[in-house]
């Protein structure tokens, strides 16, 4: 990142996130790595304008509300698209400024950075303005920086014309900060997504994962995992939360894997949810298989007497190509004579991802 400052040695960061979901936090992780290796001595503290602060309702319900809507697919698509009008942002950034500037500035006082950078959409609007502010106190530049965070589609309230910098990762993102925000080209920057150094480090050290080298990197980090190096590993993630339907999902997978033969491990990466790891942790994988596959028999049977029912008058002809054809979609959940040895391994938030994507 260039900035305006002439400063040179060590710096002082403030990254501006939120724990709605881990991806925000992890960039500015993953960032604030990246200036430390460039700037040796270089601090830096994450601030939560929204929970750091006493703010108002219901910017102080942010975070609480982020966990509760992750599960609710309906509340949450039916708040993004209200909240993604025009109107609504003014409404909201006026409202905001009105109710928290004054405590935002404080805080913000109190670090006296030499940068601040935002990764979290709803911390672009009010906290620029009072960086504004808290650098013309202190006579000195304090750039404000945007890491768009988001791949495929943005929130309006990222984009922010008056931003030192916009740092985009596609350009779907780049077209949407240019139509919704009017940030000029000259202030956007490609630059992908911010990711931990961890994962260059693990491909320089495997390489090509084909070559016997590569094969040996990849059985060393699966030893330090202590994963099973003989089987297959498959890598469930819910995000930073452990939302949607893992549970579902890993149970779908562990049936058709026992009962088809297949020796694997199962990672699955359940975030904050600890009350879906600590599930996972205790669950009866026989009864799993066993309600898979009598739930199976049980589908099976419906269609098949219904089938029955419907064309009972026809030919033995056609009555024998439906069996033949009943026949042939039971063929694919035939089950193995040994079924696979499947282990499950329930993971928290997981800060050595790199490992895990190599093993």
């Amino acid at each position: 990142m260039s900035t305006t400052s002439t400063k040179k040695g060590p710096l002082k960061i403030l990254f501006l996130s939120s724990d709605t979901g881990g991806g925000h936090r992890a960039s500015a992780e993953a960032l604030a790595n990246q200036f430390q290796r460039l700037y040796p001595g270089t601090t830096y503290d994450l601030l939560d304008i929204w929970s750091d602060i006493d703010s108002s309702w219901p910017y102080n319900s942010i975070k609480d509300a982020y966990k509760s809507m992750s599960a609710s697919p309906w509340k949450w698509r039916t708040l993004y698209h209200v909240s993604n009008t025009a109107v609504y942002a003014k409404f909201a950034d006026f409202h905001s400024y009105y109710m928290n500037e004054g405590m935002i500035r404080e805080k913000i006082e109190e670090y006296n950075p030499d940068v601040v950078v935002s990764v979290h959409p709803t911390m672009n609007y009010i906290p620029l303005l009072s960086i504004r502010k808290v650098a013309e106190k202190f006579d000195k530049e304090i750039p404000f920086f945007t890491v768009v965070t988001d791949f495929g589609s943005g929130h309006c309230t990222w984009f922010n014309k008056d931003v030192d910098r916009m740092y985009l990762a596609s350009e779907p993102i780049k077209a949407i900060a240019q139509k919704r925000g009017g940030v000029p080209d000259e202030k956007i920057v490609m630059s992908g997504l911010p990711i931990r150094y961890d994962f260059a480090a693990q491909a320089d050290a495997m390489g090509d994962r084909t070559t016997d080298e590569g094969k040996e990197h990849q059985q060393k980090i699966r030893e330090e995992l202590n994963i099973d190096p003989n089987k297959k590993i498959i890598l469930v993630m819910g995000g930073g939360e452990g939302v949607g339907s893992l549970s579902s999902i890993v149970n779908e997978l562990y049936a058709k894997l026992r009962t088809q033969g297949v020796d694997a491990t199962i990672c699955v990466v359940c975030g904050r949810n600890e009350q879906l790891k600590g599930d996972l942790e205790t669950r009866c994988w026989d009864t799993v298989v066993s309600q898979s596959l009598n739930s199976y028999a049980s589908l099976k049977s419906r269609v098949v007497t219904k089938l029955l029912s419907a064309h009972a008058s026809r030919s033995r002809r056609i009555q024998a190509a439906l069996d033949r054809a009943a026949a042939k979609a039971a063929k694919g959940r035939d089950v193995a004579e040994v079924p696979g040895n499947v282990d499950v391994i329930p993971l928290g938030f997981v800060k050595n991802m790199a490992e895990y994507m190599v093993a």
